[in-house]
């Protein structure tokens, strides 16, 4: 590895850490790069959720303000991430790589729709239950739905991992009634979930460029502040904004 690839491979590694923390696809930033460099498509993608994992644990200790009362929430949403992680992980040792990623765009899209339609959904889903006479802010935690939904987004990020922010945002927004930004810090932890579980198994079995691992892991704790000190101040119709443009990116990156 040349001093220019190492410091390419490190600003990157700073883009998506800062990335991740606002909104995801991240790895949008990342896998290209090694791809570029040479890295078979497996052995990128391993080294790279390896090394993002420090980055989404220092964007959620820069949301860790959003997070206080969160806990029970977490630790729910949290268990679908795990188990949604590993088996991901482990779909990407086993299973062709085209067969699981050939749904990734459809995924995005139809995230990116829940997004823009959030604010209508949400009314609507609160009106409904208004009617039925059960509270208007529906599940506290978004209910049995959200939790496999939050467990197949694992499986999603255990498997490839872009956008899977866009994804949990999307989702909290139609099913939880409550400020973007703390769902955004409450995305922060499930993707550090996800990317740790899967960061492990790939350790003990995958083939790791170490020296990538690293030089994305100390940009990724960078880019997590940074994003964090950011992604606090953007008010939700921006903050909508930002996850609808950079879903859209990831969509036309993928096809492409």
């Amino acid at each position: 590895m040349s001093w220019w690839e190492a410091l390419a491979i490190f600003a990157a590694g700073i883009a998506a850490g800062g990335i991740n923390t606002v909104v995801g696809s991240g790895t949008l930033i990342t896998f290209p790069v090694l791809l570029g460099f040479g890295y078979s498509p497996v052995t990128a993608n391993v080294s790279n959720t390896i090394g993002l994992v420090p980055g989404s644990i220092s964007g959620a200790i820069g949301y860790r303000r959003e997070l206080a009362g969160q806990r029970p929430r977490l630790l729910r949403l949290g268990l679908a991430s795990l188990l949604g992680g590993i088996t991901g992980a482990i779909l990407l040792l086993t299973l062709p790589a085209g067969a699981f990623k050939a749904i990734v765009p459809v995924l995005i899209v139809i995230a990116l729709v829940l997004v823009v339609l959030q604010p209508r959904l949400a009314r609507s889903l609160a009106a409904r239950r208004a009617e039925n006479g059960t509270s208007g802010e529906g599940p506290r935690h978004g209910g049995p739905l959200l939790w496999v939904a939050v467990f197949a987004t694992g499986i999603y990020g255990g498997y490839f991992g872009a956008a899977q922010g866009v994804l949990l945002l999307a989702l909290f927004g139609v099913f939880i009634a409550e400020n973007l930004q703390r769902m955004n810090a409450v995305k922060n932890v499930l993707a550090a979930v996800v990317n740790g579980v899967a960061a492990i198994l790939f350790m003990v079995v995958a083939d790791v460029a170490w020296w990538v691992v690293l030089l994305i892991a100390l940009g990724s704790v960078i880019g997590g502040q940074i994003g964090a000190k950011v992604g606090r101040k953007l008010p939700p119709t921006v903050l909508r904004a930002v996850i609808v443009v950079v879903g859209s990116v990831a969509v036309i990156r993928l096809l492409l």
